[in-house]
């Protein structure tokens, strides 16, 4: 018995609705979330919280504090794309972004007139609350307090929980917020250190000293890699590898490294890789698909078939073969086969 599929064309196409829909009125869309800038305001010198009002495709009530959105905007003539941390999501379905002006995309959008469009994603991401909120410490440096900051204020009105925050910081971001939380909620103790007036860095003495009963908080973190990096050794220390959570903002490569040949086996492409995959691929230019940039939205995972890499947001060092990596927060570490 033969089976046949009959092909049903489509008579209206998605794209042609959005483009004649785009002439009434930038924002509208058949599905695509694109959202008008309301306003842009300077937290800091290099800092800018940006107010976004999505249009009726966003699922605003999926969305749980830490996530993230991934923002489209053209530049050049490219369609260049970046997650940002959800600040606070408004009654009225806004979002409130923070943005460290820093790289070509954010320059960009902190400099956005207000009635700008932007193509926008759903919320994504796994740095979140668990249902019950247990008792916590979250730690943050520099622009990663826009997640924490989040997180911060689902936990202080949904928990009587002992919360801890140390916040490392040269431009105090959000600080004046953090502060009235503190006055507000009593459970909450608030640790500030800013970096410019006080030489002081994570290490397992200071948790120590400043958390009490830390062995039975979960701990968020997020913020520079090398913040990041102490932590995670400070929970491997502390055996608390379990409870620790983390988001990544900042990623470095080990510039001290010779670069590395690379072939994308497939298209037949070869470069020199010194930073990160998918920078060294761009900067040969080639322009493998790429998301967040951050290792959160896989859109660049591949295959490695052969070879040693180094994964940036862990430092794990990976020499099997036919594994898979994400390019924007791999290194290579010896000469690298990807099937691309």
């Amino acid at each position: 018995m033969s089976t046949s599929v009959e092909y049903k064309p489509e008579w209206i196409r998605e794209d042609f609705i959005d483009f004649i829909a785009e002439k009434i009125n930038p924002v509208w869309a058949l599905k695509k979330v694109k959202a008008y800038v309301v306003e842009i305001q300077a937290l800091s010198p290099d800092f800018y919280k940006i107010h976004l009002r999505p249009n009726q495709n966003f699922q605003a009530q999926r969305f749980q504090a830490g996530q993230s959105i991934l923002i489209t905007l053209a530049m050049n003539g490219v369609r260049q794309q970046r997650s940002y941390s959800i600040v606070t999501l408004l009654d009225n379905g806004d979002v409130i972004l923070a943005i460290k002006r820093q790289g070509k995309m954010s320059n960009a959008l902190t400099r956005l007139p207000a009635g700008a469009v932007v193509e926008l994603s759903q919320p994504q991401g796994n740095f979140v609350l668990p249902a019950q909120v247990p008792s916590l410490c979250f730690i943050a440096s520099g622009s990663g307090i826009t997640a924490i900051y989040s997180l911060l204020q689902k936990a202080v009105v949904s928990s009587t929980q002992p919360i801890d925050l140390l916040y490392f910081t040269r431009d105090d971001a959000f600080h004046a917020e953090i502060k009235t939380l503190a006055l507000m909620y009593p459970h909450f103790k608030y640790h500030h250190f800013n970096t410019v007036e006080q030489r002081q860095h994570l290490s397992l003495a200071l948790l120590q000293n400043t958390v009490e009963q830390l062995g039975e908080r979960h701990i968020y973190a997020c913020g520079s890699a090398s913040m990041m990096q102490a932590a995670q050794q400070i929970c491997q220390q502390l055996d608390l590898s379990e409870q620790f959570h983390s988001e990544y903002f900042q990623m470095t490569a080990d510039e001290t490294l010779e670069a590395q040949p690379v072939q994308f086996l497939r298209s037949q492409q070869d470069f020199q890789a010194n930073s990160n995959l998918l920078d060294s691929a761009e900067a040969a230019g080639l322009r493998p698909a790429h998301g967040c940039r951050m290792g959160i939205c896989n859109t660049c995972s591949c295959t490695k078939v052969s070879g040693s890499v180094r994964n940036l947001l862990t430092g794990e060092i990976d020499h099997n073969h036919n594994t898979q990596i994400k390019l924007c927060v791999t290194q290579a570490i010896s000469p690298v086969v990807i099937n691309l």
